[in-house]
């Protein structure tokens, strides 16, 4: 009886993929030929694998029961990531996403005919297995198999154990075996999916209701970046895919929808590195009656919450930064931080202006509030281990934000920093529509007319003519929290699929 292949470490490096794969193509056709789908059927009543695992260890107490005869019948279904023969016996290593569990295949326990189809067996196939749980000579928790059922033929060869996906680029863009082989892939995803539902938790139960704003618009608002640009054959006009969700929830807020919130992809014609990527994924939420005080409440629940789904720790260390969930976070404004590792005085543009230049940042021609805000990221932002509000910013680079009462040259905003990196942003939202229009024009004077950043969105206006409430909104960035939470180092790591240059070989 032909026995199945071998761990692919063991193959030597002179076996070509081409007689790899006419090896698996060839256990196909014997498949084929016994009657067997190798494609596989529906499969009911399959048990995690990570719930068989914690009946075994029920099992383990009463030494009476750890034997093949005396557990208890399952069904388990995975992909083979382990298969060694022992003459009558095939030992499997098979996983789900919630674990791996081994498999014991007897010729006599599983009769002649599922037996040929234990000879076609390869490494990646998924296959499901009955039989009752125990454990093996060794210890070992093991399916004692009486019945396999074949789901899907694996045709190429997974990479092998020890020199397999290593290139993050490879890894990224072959997802699908990163997923498999990659040691925590799965279960940082699994964390984001977590992280997700404990947002949309927490703002369901404040009374936030989940809208859809449009993801193709005439003009590209709420935030300043360069958008992507397409175009609608039957309207024939020019559209651009959104930068931000902001100004169609804050339509809401005008229509009496007064907690909205959009978990949404919005999309950046910009660069690409360890923060960012063109399609991310964006909460914004917005609180008819609150302000950015308010935002800073929702904000830290949303964090210990989604970091408890996660199983993130109170504390621990990402990118050299000592962190502590421990709520309330600190608080601190913007200028006394400036002033405090700087050493100027943020209220007198001079001085501001000076230590900026004295740092490389160019000053000639510059609004003071733009120079200041240079400076602040170039060596303020580096400190902020967090995590840590940064409160009330120079207004001139706030055009959505309100300002102070009695303090116009600040706005109510806040960013909240971990690690020197922004993860939330929030306002006191403006809703003065003439100060708007005005700080539209300022903020769009010297765009060229056909960028589309530089269209105003006349119909937000207009909205805000017709009264918008006092409000307060807040945006954080889905992939950095994941980012933070699952101590990632790269936005790309907790992007399923993020963007690439085309592949080309050779």
């Amino acid at each position: 009886m032909p026995r199945p292949d071998p761990d692919p470490a063991a193959i030597p490096a002179t076996t070509s993929a081409a007689a790899l794969e006419q090896s698996r193509r060839d256990k196909l056709n014997r498949l084929k030929a016994l009657g067997v789908d190798p494609w596989g059927q529906r499969l009911d009543n399959v048990t995690q694998i990570a719930t068989v695992r914690g009946q075994g260890d029920a099992l383990e107490k009463d030494p009476a029961a750890t034997n093949s005869e005396a557990g208890p019948q399952v069904r388990v279904a995975g992909r083979i990531m382990l298969l060694r023969s022992a003459g009558s016996l095939v030992f499997i290593n098979i996983a789900d996403r919630t674990g791996r569990i081994q498999i014991m295949l007897g010729k006599k326990q599983v009769g002649p005919e599922i037996w040929q189809t234990v000879a076609c067996l390869d490494l990646g196939d998924l296959i499901g297995v009955d039989g009752r749980l125990g454990y093996s000579k060794t210890g070992e928790m093991t399916v004692f198999a009486s019945g396999l059922h074949f789901l899907t033929k694996s045709l190429a060869t997974p990479p092998d154990k020890f020199h397999g996906l290593v290139d993050p680029e490879l890894r990224q863009r072959m997802r699908y075996l990163d997923l498999i082989h990659g040691e925590g892939v799965r279960d940082r995803f699994v964390a984001r999916s977590r992280i997700v539902e404990a947002v949309r938790r927490v703002l369901a139960a404040r009374g936030y209701l989940e809208v859809e704003g449009p993801t193709l618009q005439d003009s590209a608002g709420g935030a300043a970046a360069r958008p992507f640009k397409t175009h609608h054959n039957a309207l024939d006009m020019p559209l651009v895919l959104r930068i931000a969700l902001e100004l169609h929830l804050k339509r809401l807020l005008v229509g009496g929808m007064d907690r909205v919130f959009e978990l949404g992809r919005v999309y950046r014609n910009e660069g690409v590195s360890t923060r960012h990527n063109p399609e991310f994924t964006m909460l914004e939420a917005y609180e008819s009656y609150g302000d950015y005080l308010s935002m800073i409440d929702l904000t830290e629940v949303i964090i210990v919450e989604a970091a408890q789904a996660a199983g993130t720790p109170q504390q621990f260390e990402w990118l050299g930064h000592a962190i502590d969930l421990t709520p309330p976070f600190c608080r601190a404004t913007y200028d006394d931080l400036l002033a405090n590792v700087t050493g100027c005085d943020p209220t007198l543009p001079a001085s501001v202006a000076r230590t900026a230049a004295a740092c490389g940042i160019e000053t000639n021609g510059r609004h003071e509030d733009v120079i200041k805000s240079d400076l602040f990221e170039l060596r303020v932002e580096p400190t902020l281990s967090g995590p840590i509000f940064v409160i009330d910013y120079p207004a001139a680079i706030c055009p959505l934000t309100k300002r102070k009462l009695n303090a116009p040259h600040i706005a109510e905003r806040f960013e909240l920093y971990v690690a020197g990196m922004e993860l939330a942003n929030a306002y006191t939202e403006l809703n003065d529509p003439d100060l708007q229009e005005e700080l539209f024009r300022t903020q769009l004077a010297g765009l060229p007319a056909d960028d589309s950043m530089a269209r105003m969105d006349q119909d937000f206006l207009l909205a805000l003519r017709h009264g918008m409430p006092p409000a307060g909104g807040l945006g954080i960035g889905i992939d950095r929290l994941v980012m933070f939470l699952t101590a990632a180092t790269s936005i790309r790591d907790v992007i399923l699929f993020p963007i690439h240059r085309p592949h080309t070989e050779g």
